[in-house]
């Protein structure tokens, strides 16, 4: 890098799976330095050093702010329920943040989050890194030039296993306070999809099962959720964990007034079907292979992406891919299918 832009300088709170995949790509980025590491698990000390030589590490973010390093950027990769609190501490601190999804378990903490970025004049990024999967991105050029005319149906498939194998017995993961629900940590990325794409939705119904998790959550593995798109047309949301051993799909079909269209496999990784009216589907680049988590697997990982993007943003080279409005949004239309448990 040319002296004139200074790396971007960032502390990571929360180094479990994602968290240390963050601090990975940041200290591969040319623009950027990680200078600190926090978890309240000390145990991690040891190999955190040796995978990130010389990184400070401390237990509380409280010890971080009050004595360690300069830093530009907090990224909040803790369990769901600590997000909002964290980066509202971080913006006070004078940090921008980034917030792994969801950016917050309620709406009311959302705004909050809204809120202070805007007192403090710092940037909130919300992690939505499907939205650089070359199918998303396809998806919603079409959408936005118009080519499918008026939208009439939106169908989103989300078949998972989340089994024993990730729901630990002590562990956040299946708690109401911590994790917050099916469609907060697994399908977050697939609603924001659905509002990124084609708006707002109303006139929700839906009804919530546990078929496999007793004893393992507090809460659905199972859900089925209708609603109306605001723009016009309607849509459906079928969701589930209970999928046996690993993961079947993530799919998007549309129906619409020029045509048809597919988005399917695991991830969401490719299109499966485009049949629309005066139009040939392009080359699209390769998907990135998905989070891998030993048993089970996640979303694509496109973190480089959103790292690129808050480095470029911070040094007022570009804006920001996911701002904290839209996690709220997000987070609001989770609240309120909820609503309806």
């Amino acid at each position: 890098m040319s002296n004139s832009v200074p790396e971007v300088r960032f502390a990571i709170c929360g180094v479990g799976h994602i968290g240390r995949r963050h601090a990975a790509l940041i200290s591969r980025h040319a623009g950027a330095a990680l200078v600190a590491l926090i978890d309240v698990r000390a145990e991690l000390r040891p190999e955190l050093a040796i995978e990130f030589p010389g990184v400070p590490f401390f237990t509380t973010l409280e010890e971080f702010m009050a004595q360690g390093p300069t830093a530009d950027v907090l990224t909040v990769a803790t369990p769901n329920g600590c997000h909002a609190p964290q980066a509202v501490a971080g913006l006070r601190h004078g940090l921008h943040v980034v917030v792994e999804k969801p950016i917050a378990l309620t709406k009311a903490d959302a705004e909050t989050i809204v809120l202070t970025a805007q007192q403090t004049g710092k940037l909130v990024f919300g992690v939505m890194q499907n939205r650089y999967s070359p199918p998303a991105a396809w998806l919603k050029q079409v959408v936005d030039e118009g080519r499918l005319g008026q939208v009439y149906l939106v169908q989103l498939n989300c078949f998972w296993n989340r089994d024993a194998r990730y729901y630990r017995p002590g562990s956040w993961k299946g708690t109401q306070a911590l994790d917050g629900g099916t469609l907060f940590t697994q399908f977050s990325h697939f609603v924001d999809l659905l509002y990124w794409v084609f708006g707002d939705i109303t006139n929700i119904t839906a009804r919530f099962r546990d078929f496999a998790h007793a004893g393992l959550t507090e809460f659905e593995d199972s859900g089925l959720v209708t609603f109306d798109l605001v723009r016009g047309g309607s849509g459906s949301l079928s969701y589930s964990t209970a999928v046996w051993d690993r993961n079947l799909e993530s799919s998007l079909t549309v129906v619409a007034e020029r045509g048809s269209l597919r988005i399917a496999g695991q991830y969401m990784d490719k299109v499966e079907y485009c049949h629309l009216e005066g139009y040939s589907l392009p080359n699209l680049p390769p998907t990135n292979a998905a989070n891998n988590y030993g048993a089970f697997q996640g979303s694509a990982a496109n973190h480089v992406q959103v790292i690129e993007n808050v480095v470029d943003t911070v040094q007022q080279r570009s804006s920001a891919t996911t701002n904290a409005l839209e996690g709220l949004k997000v987070v609001e239309i989770i609240e309120r299918i909820y609503a309806l448990r």
